[in-house]
């Protein structure tokens, strides 16, 4: 039995040093990620491989889907820029799978490539579906499963207190990409396995809202719509339980962005049998 996390992010050294040698957002400066959206404090040991090995040990986790975050803004960059960030971090991330013997698997930035076991987009791909087709066209010619991951929507609002994008603006975007895919994605690609990260923002709350425009629920119930748990708890967790059944949720940590612990805890609370499928049985449906 091999249990899964469908969400964490690494950094390669080659990729740490490609963004310190940056004078523009994103880039490194000591121990600070300064980005469009602000600075954060970033403990680079937290991205070295046989750390993170043993944090999987610590956990119980035997296999970490390691994905380039959006959220680090590099969709905003010119394209050369863009290229040569997402180049670095895909050869230095492939050698690290190679090297791994089964503890890492990755995701491919922006589309499909040999090597990777899905494709990570931005919540932003989702607004203009047509914009994006080819990258979805070739994913589900390769029975590739998406990774639906928050973007950024330009500088923080300094006005706002500091857990305001945290809770209002990645939500938000994510919520708009998960009701787009009800909306226009999902017969467009019926066949393409797609994961929200973090519960889809929430959209799953937004059901019953729907049904009062009249919309039957029963109609949103997707086979090959995920959603991963990241930085929720029990309360979450077990209303998209009883949404969507326990066997479209799969366990993912956002590590090391937060502690995985307070989410990998409130699932194990569910018992063995819960935790299997959100470890083990969605995870390996998923990426199969």
């Amino acid at each position: 039995m091999t249990t899964y996390d469908l969400h964490q992010h690494l950094w390669p050294a080659p990729f740490v040093a490609a963004l310190a040698q940056r004078t523009d957002p994103p880039r490194l400066v000591q121990d600070e990620l300064v980005t469009v959206e602000g600075r954060f404090r970033i403990d680079l040991h937290d991205h070295d491989p046989e750390s993170r090995v043993q944090a999987l040990d610590r956990d119980g986790v035997d296999v970490a889907v390691l994905s380039l975050q959006p959220s680090l803004g590099l969709d905003g960059l010119p394209d050369g820029e863009r290229d040569a960030l997402e180049g670095v971090w895909v050869d230095s991330v492939h050698e690290l799978v190679e090297a791994s013997t089964g503890r890492f698997l990755a995701l491919s930035p922006t589309h499909v490539r040999a090597g990777f076991t899905g494709v990570s987009l931005g919540s932003s791909s989702f607004a203009d579906f047509d914009l994006s087709a080819p990258l979805l066209d070739a994913a589900a010619a390769a029975g590739s499963p998406i990774f639906v991951h928050p973007d950024i929507d330009g500088p923080a609002d300094t006005t706002r207190p500091a857990w305001w994008e945290w809770v209002n603006g990645y939500p938000a975007r994510m919520q708009s990409a998960y009701l787009a895919w009800l909306a226009f994605g999902r017969e467009r690609w019926p066949t393409l396995r797609v994961l929200f990260a973090m519960l889809g923002g929430g959209g799953p709350f937004q059901l019953e809202r729907l049904a009062r425009r009249g919309i039957d629920v029963r109609s949103v119930l997707d086979p090959n719509t995920f959603f991963e748990v990241s930085t929720h708890g029990r309360r979450a967790i077990e209303l998209c339980i009883e949404t969507f059944g326990v066997g479209q949720l799969a366990y993912g940590s956002d590590t090391p962005v937060v502690d995985p612990r307070p989410t990998l805890d409130a699932v194990r609370g569910f018992g063995d049998a819960v935790t299997h499928v959100l470890q083990t049985d969605t995870p390996t449906r998923l990426l199969a």
